[in-house]
Formats: C-alpha cells, structure tokens, sequence
C-alpha cells in the first residue's frame, strides 16, 4: 500500500512537471510569436525604441562616469587645501545625506545597486520603472559615488538603461513581451556603455537577466547593446575631441584601458585553475558578507534610509582619513592594479579595504553597483597570488591579474562568460579570453558548490525577507490598534 501510494505521488509530481514546462513552452511561444508579430506591424516602431534605448544608455552612463569624475577631482582637490580627517568624513556624511533624500523622496527604488530592481521586474513582480527613477539614479549616484562611497557605476547604469526602455516602450504600446525584452536590453546596453564593452553587455543581460532566450529575442538585445557602445563612443569623441595618433580628424580607434603583455603557455592552466579555485573561495566568502551587512543594517535602521546613508559615509571617510594617501582615489587604485604597480603587501592592504568598504557602502543602500570593485579584488587577488606563484616557483602566468578579475566577477554573479568579456573589455587582447575563462570557470563551479545562487539572486531573496517583515509588523500594528 505504501509502495502505491509513493508511486502515486512519484507519478503526480512528474505530471505537475510536465505540466509546468508544457506552460513555460507555450508561454515562450508565445511571446516570441507577439515580439514577430510587433516586428512584421511596427518595425519602424522596434528600430526606433532600440536605437533610443542604446542612445539614452550610453548618455546615462557618460553623464554618470563624468559627474563622479567631476566630484571625485574636486574631493581630491579638497584635501590639499584641509585636514584628511575633516574632509572626508564631512563629504562623505553630506554626500550620504543628499543622496538619501533624493532617493527617499522622488524615486525610493533607485536606492541600491539597481540591477536586483531590473531583475525584479523581469521576474514579473511590481518594481517602479520609468524617467524619474532613472533621472534620480543619475544625480543620487553621482553623489554618493563622487562623495566617497566606494561603488561603481554598472549597476546604476543597469538601471537606468532598463527604466528608460520601459518609458520608451511604454510610449510605443509595445506588447508585455517586448517590454520585458527591451528593459533587459537596456540594462545590458547600459553595462555596454560603461565598460566598453557590447559583447559582455549583451551577454549579461543573456546570462544574468533574460536566463535564456529565443533567436529573435537575442538578436534585439545584441542590436541595443551593439548601439550603445556605439553611441557611447561618438558621445564620447565628440565631448573629448580625442585626436588619432597625430592626425587631426576624428574618428573611431581601439582604446585600450591596460595594455599589458600578454603570453599563455600550456603550463598556465593549472596556475589558472588554482587561482581560480582561490578567488572562488573568496568570492564567496564577499558575497556572504555583503548580504550579511545588508540583512544587518535592515535589522537595526530597516526604515532610515537616510541615518545608513549619513552613517556610512562619515565612516567611510574617517576610514579612508587613517589610510595611506593612494587609497583616497578608487579609480586610481584599479589602474594601479591593472597596471601591476602594486606589491603584494599593498595588494592584500587594498582587497582588505574594499572588501569592508564596499560591503558597509552597499549595506547603507547608497546607489551604486559592485561589479567595479569586484573586478579591483579580483586584481588584487592575482597580483598577490602571481607574487606568491613566482616565490615557489619561479614562474608567474602573465595573465593573473586580468584572470583574477574575470573570476571575481564571476563566482559572485555566476556569469562567467560576461565577466571574460568584462576582463577583454579592459585590455582588447584576443589572447587574454581563454586564460580568463579557465579561471573563471574555476571560481564560478566552486561557488555553483558552495552556494547556488548568485549575489544579486541572494539579495532579491532579502528583499522578500524584508518585505515580508513589514508585512507582518504592519499587520502587527493594526491589530495593537483595533
């Protein structure tokens, strides 16, 4: 009788999975026949959202990486004319508290990273979208960044990218189809304009926020995110004058960020593999601490977005006023990084920083994303892990450094294909992709092990947490009150 009954069940729960992925297919299906259908009626319609979606992207993340430039240059400035200790704090606190308010005001979803928000709302949960979070994003993040947060501009780009594609979609009445295509579009676009890098754009939004999809769909992704870099290099051009090796027109060139030398011989696989292995362990062990911070900070100032806000920036500046002068610029320290410039001894010195820093920033729901100091552990990592290579062996993988920013990134958002083109972005290497990817798949499948889920899939989770215990304190209350 027991053996019947367990067959029943047995049988009972493989007709509800294939029930299930019956549903899923059709849905598929379905949207993929109302995206065909919008592209045969209103083609001109799709082509003008894409462009101005890749257009709106790439303004976005320019206007965002010169306005944190323009404060960062000015903080920095600052300090040659007062005290560290009185300076730092000071912007950081005014810098938290502006921020804040701004958020807390106008568009409360554009606190954050930003891309667990487009994750939600591709998820099919109600996530606030359109100009004005994008608009808040924009002027909330280039003050906490410029004051001093130590975050990066991928995630809010993200956001943006994927808040405009939705106003613009909303404009055109596109389908609910197209307009969960095009929002993952624009955040893929705007990782595109900030790093320069269309391929990896277009296969974060593949890998991290589309999970997958059919040939039409891809083919609009890749168009926006193709469109993005593209506009984001004549903005670009045009902002800068840039000049083409002496000659006096315009044009489009290769820029390298790092322009290292590059060799990968067959004895470099297993170095790789090792490194990878490491950064995965630490990748790891980042993630738990951020959401560990982040589940802190919800415990002990859940509704204060601006006292974390204030808090963590006076912190931060007291912190970065104790420490040696290099460590003030962020940007500074990732060339420095990329560039090899940094010994061992300072390299663990800088990942210990930032592992603490970022985690606090990103527990006090300052606007900003982690990819940007991700890819800086990740370099610190492989320098001091090629230092220490080179001690016991005599020979170092002149790929470390690059490999170990391309894992970092990958064991924390378990998308290890963007994050080699994120590492290829940096350098324009055709060479540096194979190294980058043994190590990349070396971090990502000892984190698949320790944990299944990535960050951003673990801080969507917090958010239900947190909107569950509001419910029942808000519950909670009423009942005190009846």
């Amino acid at each position: 009788m027991a053996r019947m009954m367990g067959d029943r069940t047995l049988n009972k729960a493989l007709r509800s999975l294939q029930l299930r992925a019956f549903h899923f297919d059709r849905d598929r299906w379905q949207s993929t026949r109302s995206i065909r259908r919008l592209l045969e009626e209103r083609w001109w319609a799709v082509a003008l959202a894409l462009l101005l979606t890749g257009f709106s992207a790439a303004a976005a993340g320019l206007l965002f990486k010169t306005g944190v430039g323009w404060l960062g240059t000015w903080r920095l400035r600052l300090l040659e004319q007062a005290p560290a200790i009185l300076v730092l704090p000071l912007m950081g606190g005014v810098g938290g508290l502006v921020s804040a308010l701004l958020v807390r005001e106008l568009a409360p979803t554009a606190a954050g990273s930003g891309i667990t928000q487009v994750m939600v709302f591709l998820l099919g949960r109600p996530m606030p979208m359109g100009f004005r979070v994008a608009v808040v994003k924009l002027m909330a993040g280039i003050l906490a960044i410029g004051s001093g947060f130590p975050l990066g501009p991928e995630g809010p780009s993200v956001q943006m990218g994927g808040s405009v594609a939705w106003s613009l979609a909303k404009l055109l009445r596109a389908p609910s189809a197209f307009l969960r295509v095009i929002v993952a579009a624009g955040g893929g676009a705007g990782i595109a304009a900030v790093f320069h890098a269309p391929i990896g754009g277009f296969f974060y939004a593949v890998e991290e926020l589309l999970r997958g999809a059919r040939p039409v769909v891809l083919l609009l992704v890749l168009g926006t995110t193709f469109l993005a870099d593209t506009w984001a290099e004549v903005m670009g051009l045009s902002a800068l004058g840039r000049q083409t090796s002496g000659l006096n027109a315009v044009g489009f060139q290769l820029e390298r960020e790092f322009t290292p030398v590059v060799r990968f011989l067959p004895m470099d696989l297993g170095y790789l593999i090792l490194l990878g292995l490491v950064v995965g362990l630490l990748a790891e062990l980042y993630c738990r601490y951020v959401i560990r911070m982040q589940r802190l900070s919800h415990r002990w100032l859940a509704p204060h977005l601006v006292s974390r806000m204030v808090i963590a920036g006076v912190v931060l500046g007291l912190v970065y006023a104790l420490l040696p002068q290099e460590f003030r610029n962020n940007a500074g320290l990732q060339h420095a990084v990329g560039n090899g410039y940094v010994e061992i001894r300072t390299a663990l010195g800088i990942f210990a920083v930032l592992f603490f820093s970022t985690g606090l920033a990103a527990a006090s729901g300052a606007p900003g994303g982690l990819f940007a100091p991700m890819l800086t552990l990740g370099g610190t990592i492989g320098l001091a892990c090629g230092g220490l290579a080179s001690q016991l062996t005599g020979h170092v993988p002149t790929t470390f450094v690059f490999a170990g920013m391309g894992a970092f990134v990958a064991g924390c958002s378990r998308t290890p294909i963007t994050a080699m083109f994120l590492a290829f972005a940096l350098t324009k290497d055709l060479l540096i992709l194979k190294p980058t990817l043994v190590a990349c798949l070396a971090s990502f499948l000892v984190t698949q092990i320790l944990h299944g889920k990535s960050i951003y899939e673990r801080q969507i989770e917090l958010l239900r947490e947190f909107d569950g215990a509001g419910e029942g304190h808000a519950r909670g209350a009423g009942a005190v009150s009846r």
